[in-house]
């Protein structure tokens, strides 16, 4: 465990996200308050502010005995705003930290989940991209190759999100919050399908109701994108299914509609009657989601299908039309090496999807893999860039490029998630919901609405209670929730 003492607040999430970029094995505690762990301290900081400047002193185990002291620093910070505060900390922690262990972290300080928003709004005011380039390496300390990727995706981002009205526009996100059953590193909101089979049309009945109220809420404003997620949103049956969209189609205005994706996902919940009834209604884009094409590491993660299933999955949805699939990837999952990712990237190459979306397995609080670390600590975890650049090498032999990117808290490796798509097929929502663009009315248990404000200058956030069985008692509860929302921040 490290311990980090504050003599004031502020800057916590900051600071324990960049400690634990250094020590990813370890609990980093970040307080004012004084922690007495029960465990083992590797060592403790004190990070003191004062008006002129802020000061980190480090000590070997839990108690700041003056003896023990073996790294301090200090910063000034006099006539600092508090962005500039927050930079020049992080600045100073890195160094203390990189000299320590002499480690490099390829994002430098950025710590946040959405690192591309930075060059995007640089580019937005004009800057050039040596300029972004140049602010990105001193202020941040990223290194050249993310930077590159960066400002790469930006640009492309760019292009796309121009054809969009940010501000009259909007994109519809709904949850189907089931799963056959739960992976190993999962922490999203999900429950089994085997307690839930009887309840599913319970669930679409409180959905219906959100719909109804979100399409008299935005009648005057042009639906652009609708992504139907999870879970796993083909655990519905295709009568749910067809009765689902059905419900979407009839209550809301799809003529500014530029992209409509299904999350089909885990093969072992795809049927042709469900992928049927999804080409249809003109679902325009799908995801069939391996993880990984070795089997051990399927079985390993809970994950209930075989690699067959996988490619008979995807055969089956071009069979019946689809030209837009998408399939997600994870670097870092247990027991894979660097020769198990070239396979999967070999098989990928074979089926041919349109996206590709390659993630750094990301261990949450809430996942089997964190919770019960103990029953898993002979697990090998390892993700290099030298997996990411197997998997951009074999995505541009595959004629598909970076189109978006995100980062999440506890990535193996530190690095990131990229999309990857062929010309035309990129996913809109995707960048929507990173970019924060546009308002995101989202719908379902666990779902979370946010209204972006003022050109994207703030953002306001309505969440659903992820409770399913509280979900569907409370459903007006919600639905008012929203009202009262809208009604604060005259959106309308």
């Amino acid at each position: 465990m490290i311990t980090v003492k504050l003599n004031q607040p502020g800057f916590e999430y900051d600071i324990h996200s960049l400690v634990k970029s250094f020590y990813p094995s370890e609990d980093v505690y970040v307080s004012i308050k004084e922690k007495q762990p029960e465990e083992p301290v590797l060592f403790h900081m004190e990070v003191q502010f004062s008006p002129a400047k802020v000061a980190a002193y480090v000590y070997h185990g839990s108690k700041a005995v003056a003896e023990e002291l073996f790294m301090e620093q200090a910063v000034s910070i006099a006539g600092a705003d508090r962005k500039e505060t927050k930079n020049r900390l992080k600045r100073m922690l890195y160094e203390m930290f990189s000299d320590y262990t002499g480690k490099k972290l390829p994002w430098g300080t950025l710590t946040g989940i959405r690192p591309v928003k930075i060059p995007m709004q640089l580019l937005e005011e004009g800057k050039s991209p040596d300029e972004i380039k140049t602010y990105m390496e001193n202020t941040y300390y990223c290194s050249d190759g993310k930077i590159e990727l960066a400002l790469d995706i930006a640009e492309r981002e760019l292009a796309l999100l121009r054809k969009l009205d940010y501000e009259n526009g909007y994109s519809l996100y709904i949850g189907i919050p089931f799963c056959p059953s739960t992976c190993l590193y999962c922490s999203f909101t999900s429950y089994p399908l085997s307690l839930w089979k009887d309840r599913m049309d319970d669930y679409l009945d409180a959905l219906e109701k959100e719909i109804d109220f979100t399409a008299v809420k935005c009648k005057d404003r042009k639906l652009n994108t609708i992504y139907i997620g999870g879970g796993t949103p083909t655990t519905l049956s295709a009568r749910q299914l067809d009765r689902l969209i059905r419900k979407i189609k009839c209550s809301f205005d799809l003529s500014h509609l530029l992209e409509f994706t299904v999350e089909a996902g885990r093969p072992d919940s795809i049927t042709e009657e469900k992928l049927a009834v999804l080409y249809q209604h003109g679902i325009s884009r799908i995801s069939i989601n391996p993880q990984t094409m070795k089997q051990e590491t399927l079985d390993i993660l809970g994950r209930h299908h075989t690699v067959e299933q996988i490619k008979e999955s995807f055969h089956l949805a071009r069979k019946i039309g689809f030209d837009n699939i998408n399939m997600d990837l994870i670097m870092g999952l247990p027991q894979e090496t660097i020769t198990d990712v070239s396979h999967t990237m070999e098989c990928l190459k074979a089926l041919a999807p349109d996206n590709i979306t390659v993630h750094s397995l990301a261990i949450k609080r809430a996942a089997r893999l964190r919770m019960f670390k103990d029953d898993y600590k002979d697990l090998k975890i390892e993700n290099t860039q030298a997996h990411l650049d197997v998997a951009a090498r074999a995505a541009k032999e595959m004629g598909l490029t970076p189109y978006y990117l995100y980062r999440q808290k506890n990535m193996a490796g530190n690095f990131e998630n990229v999309g990857y798509a062929v010309p035309g097929k990129a996913g809109i929502y995707n960048i929507l919901i990173m970019e924060e663009k546009q308002t995101i009315m989202a719908l379902g248990a666990g779902a979370s609405t946010k209204f972006v404000l003022d050109y994207g200058a703030r953002t306001e956030r309505v969440e659903n209670v992820k409770d399913v069985t509280s979900y569907l008692a409370r459903i007006d509860e919600m639905i008012d929730r929203k009202a009262k929302k809208m009604e604060e921040i005259s959106w309308h």
